[in-house]
C-alpha cells in the first residue's frame, strides 16, 4: 500500500472514529441502570415533576421535620433513586427533608439524558418544591459525581441555602481528558462547567472528595477550590468514587447541614 493510500485510510479511520465517539458518547456518559424501583420505600412517597419541555418525571420525596431544611439530591450517572436514599441516609436520620430527583431516560422516565435536559429536570424538582410551599432558601442542593452538574446549575439559578458537591468535577471535558488524553475537549458534547459557575453561586459551597478517586480524580477538587476559594472542603483519606455512600461521608454531610446558617 502506498503512503498516500495509507494516509487516506488513516484519515478515514480517524474521521469515522471521531463521528462515532461524538454521536454515541451519551450512551457511555449516561449508563442508566436497567433495574430501578417501581414504588417508593417506607418513609418516602413517589411524586412526579413536570419539565418545561413536557416530560413527567419520577422523584422520591420525604417531608422535613419542623425546623429542618430539605435536601435536593442529584445522583451519579450509574445510580438510581434507591442509591440516592443510601447516599442521603445521614441527613435523613436527623430529620432533613429529601427530594430525590430522577433524570430523563432514568428510572423508566421518557426522554434522553444530556446537559440541557438535566438542567430542565432540576428546575422541575425545584418548581415542585415551590408548589409544595418549600422556599428555595430552605433548600440544600447536593450533587454526587455527574449530579454535580445539575446541582451547581440549580444553585446558580435559585437562591438556595447551600450547595454541596461530592466527588464533583470541574467540567466533564476535564474528566474525559484525564481518562482519555487523546480525546480533544471540543468533542465532549456536554460541558457541565462547574468550575466556571461556582464563583457566581451566592450560597455557601461545600466540597468533598476522596483522595483515592480514580474516576473523577482529586485534581478536580483542586480546580473547584481555585474557582471558589471560600468553599469548605474535605478530602477523605482512602476514599474512592463511591465516597458518598460511606459512613464518613454521611457524618460530614450531617455536620455541614447542621452548620448552615
Amino acid at each position: 500500500m502506498s503512503f498516500a493510500k495509507l494516509g487516506l485510510f488513516f484519515l478515514i479511520f480517524v474521521v469515522a472514529a471521531t463521528a462515532l465517539l461524538y454521536t454515541q458518547q451519551r450512551r457511555l456518559i449516561f449508563p442508566a441502570p436497567s433495574q430501578f424501583p417501581q414504588a417508593a420505600p417506607p418513609g418516602f412517597r413517589l411524586v412526579h415533576t413536570q419539565t418545561d419541555d413536557g416530560l413527567r418525571l419520577t422523584a422520591f420525596h420525604r417531608t422535613a421535620r419542623p425546623g429542618q431544611r430539605t435536601i435536593v439530591f442529584f445522583h451519579g450517572n450509574g445510580d438510581n433513586l434507591l442509591g440516592a436514599i443510601e447516599a442521603t441516609r445521614g441527613p435523613a436520620a436527623k430529620g432533613n427533608g429529601l427530594m430525590l430527583a430522577e433524570y430523563r431516560g432514568y428510572g423508566g422516565n421518557a426522554g434522553s439524558p444530556g446537559e440541557a435536559g438535566l438542567y430542565r429536570d432540576g428546575d422541575a424538582a425545584m418548581r415542585w418544591l415551590a408548589a409544595e410551599g418549600i422556599a428555595a432558601r430552605d433548600v440544600i442542593i447536593v450533587g454526587n459525581s455527574i449530579g454535580s452538574g445539575p446541582a451547581t446549575e440549580m444553585a446558580l439559578r435559585h437562591d438556595v441555602a447551600a450547595l454541596m458537591l461530592v466527588s464533583g468535577f470541574s467540567s466533564l471535558p476535564d474528566v474525559v481528558g484525564e481518562a482519555l488524553p487523546f480525546v480533544p475537549h471540543w468533542l465532549v458534547r456536554d460541558r457541565f462547567d462547574n468550575a466556571g459557575k461556582l464563583a457566581r453561586v451566592k450560597a455557601p459551597v461545600f466540597l468533598m472528595h476522596g483522595d483515592a478517586d480514580t474516576l473523577v480524580k482529586p485534581a478536580n477538587l483542586a480546580r473547584l477550590q481555585r474557582a471558589r476559594p471560600d468553599a469548605t472542603t474535605a478530602l477523605v483519606a482512602g476514599a474512592g468514587h463511591e465516597l458518598v455512600y460511606s459512613a464518613a461521608a454521611q457524618t460530614i454531610l450531617q455536620q455541614w447541614v447542621a452548620e448552615i446558617p
